[in-house]
């Protein structure tokens, strides 16, 4: 597994490299790509960090696990290919968007915009085995996406903490609630939408940038 990201991250991550966790998820992960189709492709794995730099992420939006069918994951937590029809979490994402702010809902569900605008959209865990969901859960990822945390709960730049759901609203134990700002709501999964919907959870967040004496970010996505 080529690791690969930009020199910003590598100066917060380097140390991860390095530990046996991290030497072991490589060897996992490379034996189930000669043995498996996994997701994403291993250009696309750390796309997360190219798209938003260190010092410029404003919000970070944790997920769990990639999508695991055929050409969705990309390297962004809930975000598709363009031409890939979006899941049905993310529909439900554009839906609680166009009510909550206005949104008109795109023609696609790729999130690149919103990465390119800090938004860091990362999964706690970076690859799956197609078509099988958790697949390459508790295999070392965790420790690395929590070490991810950890270094900006550390920078000097407080930022907005964006989890939905109980899976990420454990990682609340790494946050320094007095310098950053948190915004949870339920997951937008079939299971729990109900709950999502009217959370209002894109104009919070804005509104807790605005406390931290950012701009807001621009939540509409363009139409490809």
């Amino acid at each position: 597994m080529r690791v690969e990201v930009p020199s910003d991250w590598e100066a917060v991550l380097s140390s991860e490299w390095t530990q046996p966790y991290f030497q072991r998820l490589q060897e996992f992960v490379d034996s189930e790509r000669a043995a498996h189709r996994v997701f994403p492709p291993e250009d696309d794995v750390f796309n997360a960090f190219r798209l938003t730099p260190f010092e410029r992420v404003k919000v970070l939006l944790l997920g769990q696990d990639p999508y695991h069918d055929d050409g969705q994951a990309h390297g962004l937590c809930f975000s598709v290919r363009p031409g890939v029809p979006p899941p049905p979490s993310l529909r439900n994402v554009f839906k609680e968007l166009r009510d909550d702010l206005g949104c008109a809902i795109p023609n696609n569900g790729c999130l690149i915009p919103w990465a390119e605008r800090g938004v860091l959209l990362l999964n706690a865990v970076l690859t799956v085995r197609e078509h099988e969901a958790n697949s390459h859960k508790d295999k070392g990822w965790e420790k690395f996406t929590d070490a991810v945390l950890r270094a900006l709960n550390d920078r000097a730049r407080p930022l907005v903490f964006l989890l939905w759901g109980a899976y990420a609203q454990k990682k609340i134990k790494l946050i320094d609630k007095e310098r950053h700002r948190i915004v949870t709501a339920a997951h937008p999964s079939p299971l729990s939408f109900k709950k999502f919907l009217g959370s209002k959870c894109f104009s919070a967040v804005n509104r807790a940038l605005v406390e931290l004496g950012e701009t807001p970010i621009e939540w509409q996505l363009p139409n490809l």
